[in-house]
């Protein structure tokens, strides 16, 4: 197949950045050859654009600003948004095969990594990625959170971490102005917190975090940052290994000279403090640490110094796990669909014809949106390469997929379905008592009718 003749049907699994973003690196990458494309973007809830919508914090507006992009490309109409299908339950992975000549997987990770510490699992202990989820209003997870306790701990020293903690310690009136929802709000209003301690096994050098997310921390109204001197024995800024460390490592010092402002919460933060065991008899009542120490080459030893702090919540914010989709490759192991550039390769190692992966669930949750479309652009290259060459397998199914889903009954949404959706949750803002950008809607069903009610209207 020349370039000039290339006939493409698409369907790409997952609406996030990763699969936006491949969708329109591969219609341009398509219309720069002089042939054509379909492209179905497939996306297990109602709404689109996954993590930015159900996975950053509602007090980050610069971080949703993203969305932007992602309506615009979404709004030229060639990509198709079909919402509320799950692949495996309502179509199946080999019936994707089946009608289009290649398949993008894009499900990117939105479960917790996994903690192996004794006591791990007991009342009290939760995975971030869950409360993430349940502070940004997530239809698939329970509408309370037992936000009952006084002292909770968080530990990791990433950027999901002080997402959870400054939520946290955040007072709600100080959130009214987002998009939360209305149960979101009123969990967080009766809050008992008042102590949220931060643990990272390494030091404050080699933080994961960005300087927005740092300063964001350190502004929180009504909220005693505290910090320790003797975490502090390897963090020079002179030494900083590049200008955003240096940032970093710069605020952080002036914490250090705070004084408490007798503040109603408090946000601690504890460097070198490896977790080795939750405490407690039938739940979470403690946490118990290993000191460590910097090595010098930014790994660092146990010192053998035990310690422990009281505390009756703890979240674990170690990392995401890749989210695998039925009938496809996954190494249980690291969390991902095993590929190499994005060709995705069975259990011998064979590539997988017609079948991609981009996005964290092709190299695993780390690194940000510019990660994501260099991770798409070299997919694409690839799934273009193969169409050219001729060894993407034919479709063998004619007709639109959406009569199949129709014909099983499922509720399936649509790009018109999420604009009526985003503006029905627009007009709730604008009505609210407290004027919003928007209140999300949280139950799945209402987002559906909303979306399906409105799709009609719009068409």
């Amino acid at each position: 197949m020349t370039s000039s003749n290339l006939q493409l049907r698409v369907a790409i699994v997952g609406a996030g950045p990763a699969g936006v973003y491949a969708g329109n690196i591969l219609a341009n990458s398509v219309k720069e050859l002089g042939g054509e494309v379909a492209i179905d973007l497939f996306e297990s809830l109602p709404a689109p654009y996954g993590l930015i919508r159900y996975g950053v914090a509602p007090d980050h507006p610069r971080i949703k600003g993203i969305v932007n992009s992602l309506h615009e490309m979404l709004g030229e109409g060639t990509i198709r948004f079909i919402g509320n299908v799950e692949v495996g339950r309502d179509i199946e992975l080999a019936e994707l095969h089946e009608r289009y000549d290649a398949v993008i997987i894009a499900t990117g990770a939105i479960r917790d990594a996994a903690l192996d510490i004794p006591g791990i699992g007991l009342p009290g202990s939760y995975g971030a990625a869950d409360f993430v989820a349940w502070y940004d209003g997530h239809p698939d997870v329970p509408r309370e959170w037992p936000l009952d306790q006084r002292e909770v701990a968080v530990i990791g020293n990433g950027n999901v971490a002080l997402d959870v903690a400054r939520v946290l310690a955040k007072h709600a009136v100080d959130l009214r102005p987002t998009e939360i929802a209305d149960n979101i709000l009123a969990g967080l209003e009766a809050s008992a917190v008042t102590d949220v301690h931060v643990f990272g096994r390494r030091g404050p050098a080699d933080i994961k975090f960005t300087p927005i997310e740092l300063r964001e921390l350190g502004e929180v109204p009504n909220v005693d940052i505290v910090v320790h001197d003797e975490d502090f024995v390897d963090a020079d800024p002179a030494k900083a290994a590049n200008n955003q460390l240096k940032v970093m490592l710069r605020v952080l010092g002036s914490w250090r000279d705070r004084e408490s402002t007798g503040a109603s919460r408090r946000l601690h933060l504890h460097f070198y403090h490896a977790p080795i065991e939750v405490l407690g008899e039938g739940r979470v009542e403690g946490l118990r640490f290993e000191r460590t120490e910097p090595v010098g080459d930014g790994s660092v030893r146990g010192t053998g110094e035990i310690r422990e702090i009281a505390v009756q919540q703890v979240y674990r914010a170690v990392g995401y796990y890749g989210t695998p989709v039925v009938g496809a490759p996954f190494d249980e192991g690291r969390g991902v669909v095993p590929n190499i550039e994005g060709r995705v390769q069975d259990a011998e190692g064979s590539a997988v014809p017609g079948l991609f992966a981009t996005g964290w669930i092709k190299r695993g949750p780390v690194g940000l949106i510019g990660h994501t479309k260099s991770d798409a652009m070299e997919t694409i290259a690839h799934l273009v390469a193969d169409a050219t060459s001729g060894a993407l397998p034919a479709p063998t199914v004619d007709g639109d997929v959406l009569d199949l889903l129709a014909e099983r009954d499922v509720a399936f949404t649509t790009w018109d379905g999420w604009l009526a959706l985003d503006a029905h949750e627009r007009a709730l803002g604008a009505d609210h008592e407290h004027t919003r950008e928007r209140v999300k809607v949280v139950p799945r069903d209402e987002q559906v009718e909303v979306s399906r009610a409105g799709s009609l209207t719009l068409s």
